[in-house]
């Protein structure tokens, strides 16, 4: 059996590389019941996310540790098991974090490469925790992205994050007005766990692309509806996007849109059944909940490449 570390996973997992594992990924026949939510204590979160196909399966674990942060320690722990579907054996296990960390940004990634303008070259980034310096740069494998505006409520994190940027070669800088970032800005990426809107749908100039992944319960929000109600939407599966997607279901709820009008999903963009932007003016929005295709997808591509 393989044991890959988060460093193994980091060395053979390249953003792009990601990227198109799971564009095949979701052009595949992969099986993916909704994930296993649990609550297990006022700080803690048990997540069971099961995939399969006809050759593979697996099985990620994550805990969801809120008060983690404040210890300086990663808010979400998680492992990944893949097995060999011809003889039930586990082949591997591996680092579920730095597998979820790259393949969400991969997904957002996947999603920018038929919902953002071609010529992209500013990025919003709002939020400055472990998920935020993989979206920035997995953007920029897909899109011209030059300067990132970095927006976080710790000054301090919001610094560091733009300096580690700067060292692969973007222009980064952390800001405090979030409104002046965003309207000068090509895509706006969202990766927070805000029970409350941070983004105002007034702030949108027209082509913007906003990539939503942090908030992954009902009760979260990064966006105000007026966001989503200006925004041709997409999603990366439909049931996460009913069951979890907070953004969605309190604009639904507050009468500023209708889940009849998602325009479809990461699989239907894949498979060329649903057409990504229409036009250079078009606000397209995209609402990722995650999937267990994607780290599924992830795992396959990092055992072929171990092996």
């Amino acid at each position: 059996m393989k044991i890959l570390t988060a460093a193994d996973v980091a060395r053979l997992g390249g953003y792009r590389d990601i990227v198109e594992a799971l564009r095949e990924g979701f052009r595949a026949e992969i099986t993916t019941p909704v994930r296993h939510h649990h609550d297990i204590s006022a700080v803690s979160t048990l997540l069971l996310m099961p995939a399969w196909s006809k050759d593979w399966a697996g099985l990620k674990t994550v805990v969801f540790k809120s008060d983690n942060a404040a210890q300086g320690l990663p808010t979400i722990q998680a492992s990944y098991l893949l097995f060999d579907q011809k003889t039930g054996e586990t082949v591997a296990m591996m680092d579920g974090g730095e597998i979820t960390r790259r393949r969400t940004a991969a997904a957002s990634a996947l999603a920018a490469d038929y919902l953002a303008r071609k010529d992209a070259e500013v990025m919003t980034l709002v939020g400055a925790g472990a998920l935020a310096p993989h979206f920035a740069l997995a953007h920029a494998t897909i899109r011209p992205i030059k300067r990132v505006f970095v927006y976080t409520r710790s000054t301090p994190k919001g610094e560091a994050l733009a300096a580690e940027l700067a060292q692969h070669g973007l222009e980064a800088h952390s800001v405090t007005d979030l409104e002046g970032a965003v309207r000068q800005s090509d895509i706006v990426t969202c990766v927070t766990t805000s029970t409350g809107p941070i983004v105002k749908g007034t702030w949108l100039k027209s082509g913007t692309h906003v990539d939503l992944a942090g908030a992954f319960k009902p009760s979260m929000r990064e966006t105000d509806s007026q966001v989503v109600a200006r925004s041709s939407v997409y999603v990366d599966t439909h049931d996460g996007a009913l069951a979890e997607a907070g953004d969605l279901l309190q604009a639904r709820d507050e009468g500023r849109f209708d889940f009849a009008d998602v325009k479809g999903d990461l699989a239907e963009l894949c498979r060329g059944k649903v057409k990504g932007r229409s036009s250079a003016e078009e606000i397209t929005l995209f609402k990722s909940a995650g999937t267990a295709i994607e780290d599924l997808a992830t795992a396959i591509m990092l055992y072929q490449k171990a092996r």
